[in-house]
Formats: C-alpha cells, structure tokens, sequence
C-alpha cells in the first residue's frame, strides 16, 4: 500500500480488526520512510458496478462518492458516521444484488431516497431537493405536502 503522504511503497500493518459489522477490515498502516500513519478499509466486492448517467456517459462506480452524497444532507443532524455506514452499506448491497454490472443514477438517487425516508425526514428533504432538482419554492410546498400526506396515513 502506498503512502498518502510520500507517495513510499514500503508501508506496514500495524493493526488489523473488523469493521463495519464483519463487512470490512480496517488496517492501521505505518510509513517506513516518513512515519505517517494511516488507515484503510478492505471490502467484499461482488462484482465492478457501472453508472450510467443521464447524459449517457459511464463511469465506474465510487463508493465514496455515494458516502459523500449522503453525508451533505446529514449534516448537523443526529445521524452518527456508523448509521451512514450502514446505510452506504446497505444501497451498494442491494446494487450489487441487481445482479447486472450496469446502473442509472436514477437506481441510486431512490435507494437512497428510501434510505433518507427511513431515517431522517430532514436529510430526506435536503436529498429531494437535489435529487428532483426544486427550482421553486411551490416544488418544496408539494414535496412536503405529499411527504405530510403519506405520514397521515401510515
């Protein structure tokens, strides 16, 4: 493993243990040449997803990029690192369980639409708000009026 620091190829493992419920593991690796210290995460990879953009384009899938996504609306909510986690976790499970190697972005914005509306209505909205691209204030008003229409009925 490459050091982020120096870029040296001569780093060790330190320590190993599980993470993320069994699902990964977190290595703590030391720099020979500088001494930095980092950490890295191996995880199962079923098989390479690729995304399928609205402008056709394809790109290989990025795991941290859908962390990043889901961590912008959960900011300053009560929503701690190991909940988002396992949200993460959970769409890229239910991606790879697809069982085809191609995805739209539209897969990913409602798995995690489903995920922010079983979790935080906030982040929910937040999301929505990108996602289903909200030019006016109207589009907020029916969005949370639809949301407010479906809790009164469950």
């Amino acid at each position: 493993m490459q050091c982020p620091f120096c870029n040296a190829s001569d780093t060790q493992v330190k320590d190993s243990r599980q993470a993320e419920e069994g699902n990964a593991i977190r290595r703590r690796r030391s720099c020979a040449e500088c001494g930095g210290r980092f950490t890295t995460f191996e995880r199962i990879q079923l098989r390479e997803l690729i995304v399928i953009k609205n402008s056709g384009e394809k790109e290989l899938f990025d795991r941290e990029k859908l962390y990043k996504s889901m961590k912008t609306p959960l900011r300053k909510r009560p929503i701690d690192a190991a909940k988002l986690e396992n949200m993460v976790n959970g769409i890229v499970r239910q991606l790879e369980a697809v069982g085809d190697t191609e995805i739209t972005t539209k897969q990913i914005g409602e798995l995690v639409m489903q995920a922010f509306a079983e979790t935080d209505q906030v982040a929910y909205i937040r999301y929505a708000s990108v996602y289903k691209d909200f030019r006016e204030v109207s589009d907020f008003n029916e969005f949370v009026g639809d949301l407010q229409k479906i809790q009164k009925v469950s």
